[in-house]
């Protein structure tokens, strides 16, 4: 039998609050703690949902306080409307998911190395409206973790801490069972780090990988301009290595130029 979705369990809790103590506190009190063991924690918000047939899947460290907050505002907003816990979860998770300026990063650099023209669109912002069906979003973690309160970013590391690794193969484990075809775009080296995971233990083939692409959040934006051409190379600071941003980047528009046109 199918497992019920975690939404059952917490709907009564997420539509007695008010919005107001939604945004202001993204655990309600505890009352959407999943698991909690010193210094991180694990709380509930609608990402469940699995977009099946999907062609791509784009894969972010764990969300964030502020994409939880925005998710469980809309799943509130939809179960208030009627809506079941199906439809409910897919619209909360496409409004909330890679929110404000991740999006349009994230957007650009996906449409530079040309899956855009891969998926037949004029450009990747479809997918968080008209063309929602072509793509999964997810996260390593699945749930939002934290760390003595502050969203996690990757330390400790998700694979060798047991509560975190229990969730990412639990989790993200479905996730991959569910689109046997579909690509797997994880953001960053965190993520990257966490899907490989998956690869080591044969849950998933390498090959269905795109790998190198920046995490599209503020703090990489010198990294994402010159990955996008917009930064020359004399004018970067240290911190950023142009020669590993141009193989990943070479290696990424070959890699999606050589696969066939999905049909269907």
């Amino acid at each position: 039998m199918k497992p019920l979705p975690e939404l059952q369990r917490f709907a009564s809790v997420i539509t007695e609050a008010t919005e107001s103590e939604i945004t202001s506190d993204v655990t309600l009190g505890g009352r959407l703690l999943l698991a909690n063991q010193h210094p991180l924690t694990i709380s509930y918000a609608p990402f469940e949902h699995i977009q099946r047939g999907a062609r791509i899947a784009i894969v972010g460290i764990t969300p964030g306080a502020q994409q939880a907050r925005n998710a469980l505002v809309e799943v509130r907003r939809q179960l208030a409307a009627g809506a079941g816990c199906a439809s409910a979860l897919s619209a909360a998770k496409t409004f909330a998911s890679f929110s404000g300026p991740m999006r349009t990063n994230l957007v650009a650099m996906l449409d530079h190395i040309g899956l855009a023209r891969w998926m037949g669109l004029e450009s990747t912002a479809e997918l968080w409206s008209s063309r929602s069906d072509l793509v999964h979003f997810t996260s390593a973690l699945r749930y939002p973790v934290f760390v003595q309160g502050e969203n996690y970013s990757g330390n400790p590391s998700m694979v060798t801490t047991p509560i975190l690794r229990e969730t990412l193969l639990r989790h993200l484990g479905e996730e991959v069972a569910a689109l046997p075809k579909a690509l797997w775009v994880p953001l960053g080296p965190k993520a990257s780090e966490g899907v490989g995971l998956l690869v080591k233990l044969g849950m998933l083939h390498a090959d269905r990988l795109l790998l190198g692409l920046p995490h599209p959040s503020g703090a990489n934006a010198e990294r994402i301009a010159y990955f996008l051409g917009r930064k020359d190379r004399a004018s970067l600071s240290a911190k950023t290595s142009p020669d590993a941003i141009d193989a990943y980047r070479t290696r990424l528009i070959d890699q999606v130029a050589s696969f066939s046109i999905p049909t269907g």
